[in-house]
């Protein structure tokens, strides 16, 4: 047990450091985030976030290296990923290109890692087990691609993105601490640990002038190991720790309000990858919610979606019933959003 504090503790302070040395050399090379019309935020800050989380996991992964099944293969895509990631960072590349490279990757992660979904439960409640069969590459192929991109829209006020996903890696730790798989759930708990310097530093703990923020480079990172875990956990043998359906509910924020406002765009006839100020953060903020409030917010509906999940695991409730009650939230999720404002204002003339 002592060693594993001693681990987790470098662990921090090695993501810590990082965070600090990579902030100069961002500003160097600019490597910065700057204020326009959908970015609302005061000076150049370095996107250096994710890269920080990278080279701390890297050095994790080098000193740990069979924790986690096919981590060559897993850093390998991930460095590709982290480089893309920065360079659309500095360079604000095409999001046909940002997609090649992510439906090229999950190719790659289904052909060497054997990563892919081949069934996804008992959904509709028949009592057979729905397999893909080859129709699970293109599947896997849109879970890689929905899931990185999920991350990466949900990325829009300080600490969000990194809330997220220690809520994620904090529900599947848990899930796999439960069937004993002690070394995956490890890993999640290392997640966390590196993600939590770049936090402190995104919501200015350490001074407004050290704010670092996370960049494509990280929510892409984020997102494609998301994905990853989440494969393997629920494709694992015939008794997977994770079904498939419980999956949906550990990244139910990010995945419902990317749904859900692409739904939006496209009924207003706008391409479902223009880039607004609509998601579920933007929204709380128009009601004049303090981003502090928002992040707090929000992290709580993430974490109590993913506690349903979980239960539903651990209790081992049917699929169909958690698969229904996830689109039932996914429903009223959507009609909440669109009609927010309008709610709004009716409890305010209520209130009065």
């Amino acid at each position: 047990m002592l060693h594993i504090i001693f681990d987790l503790s470098f662990l921090f302070f090695f993501s810590l450091v990082t965070t600090f040395t990579m902030r100069k050399f961002a500003q160097k090379i600019k490597l910065v985030d700057k204020p326009n019309e959908r970015k609302l935020h005061s000076g150049s800050i370095p996107l250096i976030g994710g890269i920080s989380i990278f080279i701390s996991l890297l050095y994790f992964l080098f000193n740990n290296p069979t924790l986690l099944p096919n981590s060559k293969l897993y850093v390998a895509c991930t460095f590709v990923l982290v480089i893309i990631g920065a360079l659309d960072d500095k360079y604000d590349l095409s999001f046909k290109l940002r997609f090649f490279v992510q439906a090229g990757l999950s190719i790659v992660m289904m052909l060497f890692g054997n990563l892919e979904l081949h069934t996804v439960g008992d959904l509709f409640g028949t009592g057979d087990i729905i397999t893909l069969g080859w129709f699970g590459y293109l599947v896997t192929i849109l879970a890689v691609v929905g899931a990185i991109n999920a991350f990466n829209m949900v990325d829009g006020i300080d600490g969000l993105l990194g809330g997220l996903s220690i809520v994620t890696f904090g529900g599947l730790g848990i899930m796999l601490a439960y069937d004993k798989q002690y070394n995956l759930s490890y890993i999640c708990l290392v997640l966390i640990v590196a993600t939590i310097p770049y936090v402190l530093l995104n919501l200015g703990t350490f001074g407004r002038g050290r704010k670092v923020f996370m960049g494509d480079a990280g929510s892409m990172l984020i997102g494609f190991t998301v994905i990853w875990l989440l494969l393997l956990s629920s494709q694992n043998g015939t008794h997977p720790p994770l079904r498939p359906v419980t999956a949906l509910w550990l990244i139910a924020v990010p995945l419902m309000d990317m749904a859900a406002i692409m739904i939006r765009r496209i009924r207003r006839g706008n391409s479902p990858f223009k880039p607004d100020r609509e998601h579920i953060h933007h929204i709380f903020q128009k009601l004049g919610v303090s981003s502090t409030n928002t992040l707090i917010i929000v992290s709580a509906i993430a974490a109590f979606l993913a506690a349903i999940g979980i239960c539903g695991e651990i209790y081992s409730l049917p699929e169909s019933l958690m698969f229904y009650l996830f689109l039932l939230c996914f429903v009223c999720y959507h009609f909440f959003i669109c009609n927010i404002l309008k709610i709004a204002t009716f409890i305010r003339k209520i209130t009065k």
